[in-house]
């Protein structure tokens, strides 16, 4: 009896796991940084595993906003890679991650985020509409300018820098990320 509880254990997780691999395997992934993002993860458990994106995700921990972007959301995610950072003057980051500067480290990267799930083909459409400009508010409060060059979606911060989506559509369980080639900053 005792035996073939232990089987019977045995069989159900590995049908558990069978099938969550299975589950994983049928799941439609975006590669960014080298890993296969996962529509059925949220936000950071994806970020973590992008070795593009090492520098956001030690500025989203410093900023304390891991549990945010782990939420509900939906929210729409402008993610600058560690090259977008490396364009930054020499020392910002280093600056923007010492505690005594959380809350501009906080303005700056939800100024990256959008609420609610917007995928490139909302974007362009709100394009579209504008006559060839969206303005996206973000979670900071400031505005972003989104526009189009070419097929390419490109976006306008409010000191009038640019950034171009590298990599669009990269679903999550909370939202949508699209990868950026330069740090958007607000107006200080």
């Amino acid at each position: 009896m005792k035996t073939r509880r232990i089987i019977s254990g045995l069989m159900l997780a590995f049908t558990f796991m069978v099938t969550s691999v299975t589950f994983a395997q049928k799941e439609k992934t975006v590669n960014v940084g080298g890993a296969p993002m996962y529509p059925s993860k949220n936000i950071v458990e994806n970020a973590v595993n992008s070795k593009d994106h090492t520098t956001l995700v030690a500025a989203v921990k410093a900023a304390g906003l891991v549990e945010t972007l782990q939420g509900k959301g939906p929210f729409t995610v402008f993610a600058p890679t560690n090259a977008a950072f490396d364009k930054l003057p020499k020392g910002t980051v280093e600056t923007l991650l010492k505690p005594e500067n959380l809350k501009t480290l906080q303005t700056i990267l939800t100024y990256h985020v959008v609420a609610g799930k917007m995928n490139a083909a909302d974007i362009v459409k709100a394009i579209k509409a504008g006559n060839g400009k969206a303005t996206l508010k973000t979670v900071s409060g400031g505005t972003l300018t989104a526009w189009m060059k070419g097929n390419d979606v490109y976006l306008t911060d409010e000191n009038g820098n640019s950034s171009k989506v590298t990599i669009a559509d990269v679903n999550q369980s909370n939202g949508v990320i699209h990868v950026v080639d330069t740090v958007v900053l607000p107006k200080s």
